[in-house]
C-alpha cells in the first residue's frame, strides 16, 4: 500500500479520535421531534429527479425527513456498513485484520484503484476494508463479502441491528443499476438514518475499531461537492458516497461541528438522468444546507 494512502488514514484517524472525545458515545434518551418545514419539491423539479433525505440532530433530537419511507438504490454507501460487519467478525475472533487475502485478475471489475495494483499479491482484511470505505474500491468490497461467507451471510447481518427493510440482492457492480421501481439493492432513508445512529453512537464497535472506521470515512476524497459542500463552514464530515445508473448520487454520514452535537444525514438522489455529475452533487449540497437550516444549525 502506498504511503500516501496510509498517511490519509493516520490524519483521518487522529481527527476522528479528537472528535470522539467531544460527545458521549450513547445518545441521551429524549423525545424526537419532526421539524414542520422541510420541503425539497423545487430541488426535485430542478433536474427532474427524486430526493430522499433524512437527518437527525444528536443534541436536540430534532429530525427531518423527505421521502424517508420511499425506496432508493443505496449504491456504494453500503460499504460503510460492510466494514462494520467485518469488524464485528474480528471482534468475535472469526476474522483477523492482518489476514492476507490473494488478489487475482479474476477479481477485477470497474473502479479498482487499490486492488488493481495488488493483482498477483495479497492485501490484508484491514487494507481491503480501507480500500472499500475510503476510495470505494469495488473488488475490495466483493472480496470482503466472499471472505465472510458470501452474499447470504452478508444479507443475514442486516437484521442484527433491527433493519428488516434494506434489500441486499447483488454484488458490485450490478447493485448500481438503480432501475426505477426495482426493489433490489435499495433502502429507506429513514432506516439508513437509524442504522447510522446505531453504528455511530452505539456500542457495537470497540473504541479502536470505531476510530479506525471514522478515520477512513473522514479521509475519503469522494463526493466533495455533496454533504461536505452543504455542511456549515468548519464542520467535519465522516461519510460514504454512492453513485449509480439512472442519474443516481448518494451520500450518508455524520457531520461534526467544532463544538456541540453532531448531525447524522442520509441523502439520496435518483432519476436526474439529464443532469451532469456536478449538478446532481449541487442538489445534494443544497438539500444538506436546508437540513441544517431546518435543524437550526446553519
Amino acid at each position: 500500500m502506498g504511503s500516501g494512502f496510509d498517511r490519509r488514514t493516520v490524519i483521518g484517524g487522529a481527527g476522528a479520535l479528537a472528535l470522539a472525545g467531544c460527545y458521549p458515545k450513547r445518545e441521551e434518551a429524549k423525545t424526537e421531534d419532526d421539524q414542520p418545514e422541510f420541503l425539497l419539491t423545487d430541488l426535485e423539479a430542478r433536474h427532474g429527479g427524486r430526493l430522499g433525505v433524512a437527518a437527525f440532530d444528536v443534541g436536540s433530537h430534532h429530525r427531518v425527513s423527505w421521502r424517508g419511507q420511499e425506496r432508493f438504490a443505496f449504491c456504494s454507501t453500503f460499504k460503510a456498513f460492510l466494514a462494520v460487519a467485518v469488524v464485528e467478525r474480528v471482534q468475535r475472533d472469526e476474522e483477523r485484520l492482518d489476514r492476507a487475502v490473494p488478489v487475482v485478475r479474476a477479481d477485477m471489475i470497474p473502479h479498482a484503484p487499490v486492488t488493481e495494483k495488488a493483482i498477483g499479491r495479497t492485501l490484508t482484511i484491514r487494507e481491503l476494508m480501507q480500500a472499500a470505505v475510503e476510495v470505494s474500491d469495488n473488488p475490495a468490497a466483493n472480496i470482503l463479502i466472499r471472505e465472510m461467507g458470501g452474499i447470504a451471510v452478508w444479507r443475514e447481518w442486516w437484521p442484527t441491528f433491527g433493519d428488516t427493510t434494506t434489500v441486499i440482492s447483488r454484488l458490485e457492480p450490478d447493485l448500481n443499476t438503480a432501475l426505477p421501481n426495482d426493489p433490489r439493492d435499495t433502502c429507506l432513508p429513514d432506516q439508513t438514518l437509524a442504522n447510522i445512529r446505531e453504528l455511530a453512537f452505539g456500542d457495537r464497535l470497540t473504541p479502536p475499531h470505531d476510530q479506525m472506521l471514522q478515520g477512513w470515512l473522514m479521509a475519503s476524497p469522494t463526493g466533495p461537492g455533496r454533504i461536505k459542500a452543504g455542511a456549515p463552514q468548519g464542520w467535519t464530515v465522516a461519510h460514504k458516497t454512492g453513485t449509480g445508473a439512472n442519474g443516481t448520487a448518494n451520500d450518508i454520514g455524520v457531520a461534526f461541528p467544532t463544538s456541540g452535537s453532531p448531525v447524522v444525514l442520509a441523502t439520496y438522489f435518483t432519476g436526474a438522468t439529464q443532469a451532469s455529475d456536478d449538478q446532481r452533487d449541487a442538489v445534494i449540497a443544497e438539500a444538506t444546507r436546508r437540513v441544517f437550516k431546518a435543524l437550526g444549525r446553519d
